[in-house]
């Protein structure tokens, strides 16, 4: 993006999406909107929304990975892990991006831009967390991201790491229909979180703007207690606040509060704020089905 005399100018950006899944998708949908060149990389992309120009590969192979477009401006590695097990979190996160970074070698890649995540945090008692915070991971989850974000530093590549934290949106319902059927249980451990379209979104913003920050949490406004949210949906749906529940031990680690300053400082404007922009527009959806 250039900008003078106060107009914008878009620059057509050749992006491959490595891990199209969830949010690769959505921020596919928007940078093909935007009239960009978008090449989305998944095992099977037979899925991919229409525009996508698909590479079927397996990030673990790097034999699969000497298709990759000859020229690219950036890349988005927004992989996901198949299971929640150490094997498969090395797979996807540190032995996926160390093939893909070697692939990339002999390309002019501008920036890589890696979706990590506030796993990556331990701290608890419900404090202010920011980029500049200690992480000292005691999850294996944690300690794999953090591994592939080392990783991604010592290359030679320019890069954003974004530490996303808890991902929700279209198809993720599992908290409402917790609360629709009576299961929830409300703690008072906070919890963070940012809807799919803002993680697409704030991606967006950055690779169309001319810096980005080489780190940034992307979280909405409001790191708010379990038990408020859940109330907020039971509300919205018109049954019962589900009951409180006593913060196991083991949450403990888990309670923190994360700050957004630096994403608002990009110049981004989040589309859902908090959670209750979000669920409001996530219920919604649903009653329209």
């Amino acid at each position: 993006m250039h900008a003078g005399h106060g107009v914008v100018l878009w620059l057509v950006v050749k992006v491959l999406i490595a891990g199209c899944g969830y949010v690769g998708s959505a921020l596919g949908v928007e940078l093909l909107a935007d009239g960009d060149e978008v090449w989305g990389l998944r095992r099977d992309p037979s899925q991919l929304p229409a525009g996508f120009s698909p590479i079927a590969a397996d990030l673990a192979s790097p034999a699969d990975l000497q298709q990759l477009p000859k020229s690219l401006d950036a890349v988005v590695y927004c992989v996901g892990a198949d299971e929640s097990t150490d094997a498969a979190y090395q797979r996807a996160y540190v032995t996926g991006l160390c093939n893909l970074l070697h692939a990339l070698e002999r390309r002019d890649v501008q920036r890589v831009f890696f979706t990590s995540s506030t796993a990556v945090y331990a701290q608890g008692d419900g404090q202010w967390l920011n980029e500049d915070s200690e992480t000292t991971p005691t999850y294996f989850s944690g300690v794999r991201l953090l591994e592939a974000e080392h990783l991604l530093h010592e290359h030679r590549l320019p890069c954003t790491i974004l530490r996303c934290s808890g991902i929700y949106g279209p198809g993720r319902t599992r908290l409402i229909e917790s609360v629709r059927q009576g299961t929830a249980r409300g703690t008072a451990r906070h919890t963070n979180r940012v809807h799919r379209d803002d993680v697409a979104g704030a991606i967006r913003h950055l690779l169309h703007a001319e810096a980005a920050p080489e780190l940034l949490l992307l979280t909405d406004d409001e790191p708010a207690p379990e038990r408020d949210v859940l109330g907020y949906v039971a509300k919205c749906l018109g049954v019962s606040e589900p009951p409180a529940a006593a913060l196991p031990l083991s949450s403990r680690p888990g309670d923190k509060r994360c700050s957004n300053a630096r994403l608002r400082a990009t110049g981004y404007t989040l589309r859902f704020p908090t959670y209750r922009e979000g669920y409001s527009a996530l219920l919604a959806k649903t009653a329209g089905a």
